[in-house]
């Protein structure tokens, strides 16, 4: 599994990459998503992902049946 960055509590994002722009555009990328999910959780705060969607998307690329990166 390869972990390109991570977002820490009370901080901001880490990330890291093949050379200082990659990493950047990385942190950059995880503030949108953040701010993304901020404005979601806004608008309607009882805002959740039904259980069977999670597990699509994470079974798509873990388990017997990955079908990720066709």
């Amino acid at each position: 599994m390869v972990i390109l960055g991570i977002i820490v509590k009370n901080h901001g994002p880490f990330s890291w990459g093949e050379d200082a722009v990659v990493s950047v555009y990385k942190a950059v990328v995880m503030e949108e998503v953040a701010n993304m999910d901020f404005r979601t959780l806004m608008l309607n705060p009882e805002n959740n992902m039904v259980q069977y969607v999670l597990d699509k998307h994470y079974f798509r690329k873990h388990g017997p049946k990955t079908y990720y990166g066709q």
